[in-house]
């Protein structure tokens, strides 16, 4: 099998989780995968992570061959997922967030809808989705995000926030080189996870990828990363950005 294309990766981006490590999220992730009857890879990508997250990592990648770990600079969320997908190898690959908000069996979900799609992505916006615990300024912060998106980027996708997302592999090769405002040059020194994932599917549109969403389970958990005003500004303002960069011709179809 090692040798073997695996039929799913899962790649999971880390910055300073020793609060999430602590919850044992990674042996939930590890102990599912090994249920399954198809074939699987575990990519660590860590985003030069300072308080012992790496090092928890790197003890956690050698129970199993199939459990890989790549070290990057600080660039961020976005870069960091890139790094992931790019090095894995599945026919199908998942980001997914390390708290596991969404709960990695919910991949079952998005799953059923490979045959007829390139990218599949778990929503928090659609009728049969559930939300656990999620306070009233989170939801409010989302709702108007999500309506800018849908004025300026990409209509009619509810949720592009949502971190749990199914790539093919031919989605993953062609769109994830192609970021330009998240292609990752600069180092950060903030958590600041911001609008990777619009840029993403405002590519998969022009590329004509078939996109679905999937409604799923999201559970919230505390975290101090994020400031509803100062984000929702960065936010806005990295979506002009790639209102810009389509403009100026940089979102090339070769």
């Amino acid at each position: 099998m090692a040798n073997s294309q695996p039929y799913l990766s899962v790649v999971i981006p880390s910055y300073n989780e020793q609060n999430n490590i602590k919850r044992k999220v990674l042996d939930f992730v590890w102990h599912y995968l090994k249920k399954q009857t198809y074939s699987w890879e575990l990519i660590l990508s860590d985003d030069g992570s300072t308080d012992g997250t790496l090092e928890n990592l790197e003890k956690f990648s050698l129970e199993d061959e199939r459990i890989k770990l790549l070290k990057n600079p600080h660039r961020g969320k976005g870069p960091t997922v890139s790094a992931g997908m790019l090095a894995a190898q599945g026919q199908w690959r998942l980001f997914t967030d390390f708290d596991q908000s969404t709960p990695l069996p919910e991949i079952e979900k998005l799953l059923e809808h490979t045959d007829d799609n390139d990218i599949i992505m778990g929503s928090r916006e659609i009728k049969g989705a559930l939300r656990d615990k999620e306070p009233l300024h989170r939801h409010l912060m989302g709702k108007g995000f999500n309506l800018l998106v849908q004025m300026l980027a990409v209509p009619g996708i509810y949720d592009t926030q949502c971190g749990f997302k199914l790539f093919s592999e031919q989605a993953t090769k062609k769109l994830f080189p192609k970021l330009v405002v998240y292609g990752g040059q600069n180092l950060r020194e903030d958590a600041f996870t911001g609008a990777f994932d619009v840029e993403l599917l405002y590519l998969a549109r022009k590329f004509n990828f078939q996109i679905k969403e999937v409604p799923i389970l999201w559970k919230h958990y505390h975290t101090d990363r994020v400031n509803p005003i100062k984000d929702s500004w960065r936010m806005f303002k990295d979506i002009v950005r790639i209102r810009l960069a389509n403009l100026q011709g940089k979102y090339k179809i070769k």
